[in-house]
């Protein structure tokens, strides 16, 4: 398009932008506004995508990280005919695909779910790394951000990453127009205050009138044929603009105009271009998952080993058999024991650093391009990154996470490492799939399962060694459980998973050369959980005890209650769990100061047995 098409084409995607807010009666025009001319060039005359083959493996991607300014990216649609008008002014209705904010999980042109600032640069990146070290692919990333959310540490992890990684394929767009919810942004209109923040991250930078579509449009050329560093254009724009009652005025952000018509008339009145973006180059299809053998580690009987160990391994032997799977790790690689796949796929391997937004982001965005990844860190340091996992979910992702150095059984280290409360944290994640195993044999089947189930998996590794208890042959469904002692005299059910059920097996052990039987049930999927056994457990015997290395506030305990959340009548159900805040210790040390050791269990095994024959 020429000069005098690309201004028609902003307006045109202002108005819009009013007129469906106006509609819904709600919305963000005025910061849809402020970035029309930015959107109108990029769709004419540079962006490569074909509406009807959004999964074209060609097609360059578009990422709106200010997602409130939904209305710009639906009008941008419209212009392109991949919705129309009708359904344009369905924005924010009942079952209308135009969310307020843009999530793919409705409509496919979208590539993640944004609304949480902060988010769009760094799923960007995970995109950008997928096409230039994964896909080796010619797509280009463009990332539409607003200048609030440059106060959001998770831009700058991933400003550093992409310098690092000189994904000279991507272009963040800053729109900057000064104003944020409640007043001015940090900087202003200072567009050199981002310029050199982005500098120092080792990216090439471009500082323009967000509203000549002339200087957009070279920058955008300057983006593409830069090489070696990704690009920052930083746009100044006025917010509202083309209306003189809101134009860069307070008080105007989250709301429909004051009078929709009028500013509709101020700028020109409706229009009705078409857009015919360009196609996206030949491209060769985007990897498969692979037909090879998987031969899983095998471990014997009796052995000693960490289930991180197995963890690693196990992944590293999915790697060789699926060549879409890849591991990102948060620079604890020797830890996690994610090394081992880093040593034999160093191709598909990707050091995020002690950056845990950054690294959750990546294998977000690497899921959007149809890889299946694998990011560990300690399960502690998760923690920081739990809204990228609550927009992963939201995305529709599917991701797979994996917590190592978990609970108080770490030892020495003490509580600043000891994840104590990821059970809660991903059990309360919609969809999700939460697994703890206990053995070495376990693990590595919950490895290999994890990579076939949707939404966001997580599962929960520990440091010390632990006994192998099943064989390498047994099976592990997701949603299953496992009764490792039972008899029809069990006069108590001990619910455990991971480094308990350990202490769960020695304290049965105990309790049965005391003539109480004890019936003991390895919980490793924790959600979704084994409702039919555990059901089964409380009628035949009456209570269940559950022990845990975590809090007790939404792990093991409340997710066997899940069990008898339909009307059921609720058993009698006591709870072990760490209560207190630790301190350094030997992991032996740690499970008998939290009273989840062998010793604790059988206790208060005797103590529930004599409460019920009292009773």
């Amino acid at each position: 398009m020429n000069t005098g098409e690309l201004v028609e084409l902003g307006q045109q995607l202002r108005v819009d932008s009013v007129r469906a807010s106006a509609a819904a009666g709600s919305g963000h025009p005025t910061s849809s506004m402020s970035a029309a001319d930015l959107m109108a060039v990029l769709l004419a005359n540079h962006l490569r995508y074909d509406f009807q083959r959004p999964a074209h493996p060609g097609n360059d991607r578009f990422v709106l990280s200010k997602g409130h300014a939904s209305p710009l990216l639906y009008s941008a649609f419209k212009a392109a005919g991949a919705i129309d008008d009708e359904e344009l002014l369905t924005f924010r209705k009942l079952g209308s695909r135009l969310e307020g904010h843009p999530t793919p999980q409705r409509l496919p042109w979208v590539e993640t779910a944004t609304g949480s600032l902060g988010q769009g640069l760094p799923v960007g990146v995970g995109i950008a790394l997928s096409g230039k070290r994964l896909d080796h692919a010619d797509y280009r990333v463009w990332v539409l951000c607003g200048d609030s959310e440059m106060a959001e540490g998770s831009v700058w992890e991933a400003a550093e990453h992409a310098g690092y990684e000189q994904l000279d394929n991507l272009t963040v767009i800053v729109d900057v127009n000064r104003l944020g919810q409640r007043g001015q942004t940090r900087h202003g209109h200072d567009l050199d205050a981002y310029a050199r923040r982005f500098r120092a991250f080792d990216w090439h930078t471009i500082e323009i009138d967000g509203h000549d579509v002339d200087a957009v449009d070279r920058a955008y050329g300057e983006a593409l044929s830069t090489r070696g560093q990704p690009t920052a254009i930083i746009a100044r724009t006025l917010k509202g603009k083309g209306v003189e009652a809101v134009e860069d005025r307070e008080g105007q952000h989250g709301k429909p105009l004051p009078d929709a018509d009028e500013a509709i008339a101020e700028l020109g009145g409706p229009r009705d271009l078409t857009v015919r973006v360009s196609e996206p180059p030949t491209a060769r299809a985007l990897h498969s998952a692979g037909s090879g053998q998987l031969e899983l580690p095998r471990y014997e009987l009796g052995d000693e080993l960490a289930t991180r160990n197995a963890f690693g391994e196990a992944l590293a032997a999915l790697g060789g058999a699926r060549g879409d799977v890849v591991a990102l790790d948060g620079e604890v690689g020797d830890s996690t024991r994610a090394e081992f796949f880093a040593k034999q796929h160093p191709e598909r391997y990707f050091e995020c650093y002690i950056a845990e937004q950054q690294m959750v982001a990546t294998a977000v965005g690497m899921a959007a391009r149809g890889w299946v990844p694998y990011a560990t860190t300690f399960a502690a340091f998760l923690t920081r990154a739990y809204d990228f996992v609550r927009m992963a979910a939201i995305s529709g992702s599917g991701l797979n996470l994996v917590g190592s150095h978990s609970g108080v059984a770490i030892g020495q280290d003490g509580p600043s490492q000891m994840g104590l409360e990821d059970l809660a944290m991903m059990r309360a994640v919609h969809g999700s799939t939460v697994l703890c195993p206990c053995d070495a044999n376990q693990t590595a089947r919950l490895v290999a399962e994890m990579a076939g189930l949707e939404g966001i998996r997580y599962l929960r590794t520990s440091r010390g060694e632990t006994k192998v208890i099943y064989g390498p042959d047994e099976e592990f469904p997701v949603g299953g459980s496992k009764v490792l002692r039972s008899s029809e005299d069990d006069r108590l059910t001990v619910v455990a998973a991971g480094d308990t059920v350990h202490e769960a097996l020695a304290a049965a052990d105990a309790l049965a050369g005391e003539d109480i039987p004890v019936r003991v049930i390895d919980l490793y999927s924790v959600k979704p959980v084994d409702r039919e056994t555990l059901r089964r457990a409380a009628e035949e015997t009456g209570c269940l005890l559950t022990v845990e290395d975590h809090r007790e506030e939404g792990g093991i305990g409340d997710a066997v209650l899940d069990a008898f959340t339909d009307g059921r009548p609720v058993p009698r159900l006591v709870r072990l769990a760490v209560r207190t805040m630790p301190g350094s210790a030997t992991p032996d040390e740690q499970l008998r100061a939290a009273g989840i050791d062998a010793d604790s269990i059988a206790a208060a095994g005797r103590l529930l047995v004599g409460e019920a024959v009292v009773a």
